[in-house]
């Protein structure tokens, strides 16, 4: 038994590590949506949105999955952490000389014309603080990894500040202000967690750079893949409404990232202890898993509860009716989240390639949805075909998962919440009358229906033995 609070509580305190960094770094960056809103058009805001999309897609070439391969193999005790970072650092150089020999074809796209060193930039920046982010994770310095995201932060908005005012290219104040909060905390981390320390470029251990590679080829695609299903639907509806409805839409989903928010809080360490988990471990992820989801349905029911009143707090004038995407964007984000804790099966048995099958499944359905519903629906269409194309992939884990470790993953209640959000964000949509009523009633069903069984497993998980005694008391 104390064997198994341990590892209960070890996963609860990394995660609130982890939140202290998060949680703050995260409210600052919604303070910056009012700078964002009021200094950026709509058009530049979308553009901006534009460029960052297609800086992400050659992150993730320059990087050629490597990020996860440090990651899961540098929580392998197996693994001999020196061999892991270098392999990081060479593949990741490797991965960016290839980019680099693209740049006369990058610079030449429609939408990177006169800013492709800034995306360069970006790429290499965001690649290598990525990489070292990752690392110290696996090295179990939790504590550097939160307080660089903190500091990092803090660092973004200051340089947002500069350069946006400042620059005359406010789009391009934008983006060299990510470069240079990415440059300086690349450079924290690699100074304050002594990470050369774990460089050696002789006498790598050949089977786990050959491990390595085997488990993150399958991730370059894989990762493309997740791009598509979040990028495909701001190409097209730039494409076919103007940036300026990319814009609204970019800024729209600022507001469920509070879901995001709850995931990511937890996900960095749960990541950690899933993979360290051995014993027991089908038990360890259902329970996880309940109070985790009923977490992210009671944050959604909030958001689209609230998410006219944040718009309005957060974003200028001009972006006010962008609230009318947010519930399905809010779908949207808690399912991705959903997805992503599903992932973490795929991640502990290496079986990357099952994860890449998932993921093509999503990207060819937000392709084909985005097509189809953005000529119609325009905005809105968007934000319906990414909730669908998340839950494609939440449906064909739920089957594959099941086959390689016997996770009860509670259907009916994820089925019922889910209900329960559409009908809330349906109710707000179409502002029924007393559609304030209506919304306030849907969100604290949620809640009620939720908060018992998180109450429940917290205290299972982390306290077991206060029931245990209650109980024994009350026989006696």
């Amino acid at each position: 038994m104390d064997e198994n609070v341990d590892k209960y509580k070890k996963l609860l305190s990394n995660t609130w590590i982890f939140a202290l960094g998060t949680v703050s770094s995260k409210v600052l960056t919604f303070l910056l949506m009012p700078v964002y809103t009021r200094l950026l058009t709509s058009a530049e805001f979308g553009l901006a949105d534009l460029l960052l999309q297609t800086a992400h897609f050659m992150f993730h070439i320059a990087s050629l999955g490597i990020l996860h391969a440090v990651l899961r193999f540098g929580l392998d005790r197996a693994s001999r952490k020196s061999d892991v970072f270098t392999v990081g650092l060479l593949s990741l150089a490797a991965g960016f000389g290839l980019l680099l020999l693209a740049r006369p074809l990058i610079e030449n796209l429609p939408v990177a014309e006169g800013y492709g060193l800034l995306i360069y930039l970006f790429v290499f920046s965001g690649s290598l603080r990525s990489l070292l982010s990752q690392f110290v994770r696996a090295k179990g310095m939790v504590a550097l990894f939160s307080l660089d995201n903190l500091l990092s932060t803090i660092t973004l908005i200051g340089f947002n500040l500069l350069f946006l005012t400042s620059f005359e290219g406010k789009v391009a104040g934008y983006i060299g202000a990510l470069v240079a909060s990415n440059a300086l905390s690349a450079f924290f981390l690699f100074w304050r967690g002594a990470l050369w320390r774990d460089v050696r470029l002789r006498g790598i251990d050949r089977q786990t750079a050959a491990g390595m590679f085997r488990y993150c080829l399958p991730m370059v695609p894989n990762t493309l893949f997740w791009w598509v299903v979040g990028a495909a639907g701001r190409y097209i509806l730039s494409s076919t409404h103007g940036n300026e409805a990319n814009g609204l839409y970019a800024v729209a989903f600022k507001i469920p990232s509070l879901v995001l928010l709850v995931s990511s809080i937890f996900m960095d360490a749960w990541q950690m202890a899933a993979v360290s988990e051995g014993r027991g471990r089908e038990k360890f992820f259902t329970r996880v898993f309940g109070t985790y989801a009923s977490l992210l349905f009671m944050a959604g029911a909030g958001v689209i509860l609230y998410c006219r009143l944040l718009t309005g707090l957060l974003a200028a004038p001009g972006y006010y009716e962008s609230w009318r995407y947010i519930p399905f964007l809010t779908l949207s984000a808690v399912f991705s989240c959903l997805v992503n804790f599903m992932g973490t099966v795929y991640m502990v048995e290496k079986r990357s390639g099952l994860s890449l099958f998932t993921t093509a499944v999503g990207a060819a359905a937000s392709l084909g949805l985005n097509l189809l519903l953005i000529p119609r629906f325009g905005i809105l269409g968007a934000a319906l075909a990414s909730f669908a194309s998340y839950f494609a992939i939440f449906v064909i884990r739920l089957v594959g998962t099941g086959r390689l470790m016997k996770v009860r993953w509670n259907v009916g209640r994820v089925v019922s919440n889910l209900l329960l959000l559409l009908a809330e964000g349906v109710v707000l949509l179409a502002e029924l009358p007393r559609w304030e009523l209506l919304t306030g009633g849907l969100a604290a069903a949620c809640v009620l229906w939720n908060i018992g069984p998180v109450f429940k497993n917290f205290r299972r998980l982390f306290f077991p033995g206060v029931g245990r005694r209650f109980s024994e008391k009350n026989r006696g």
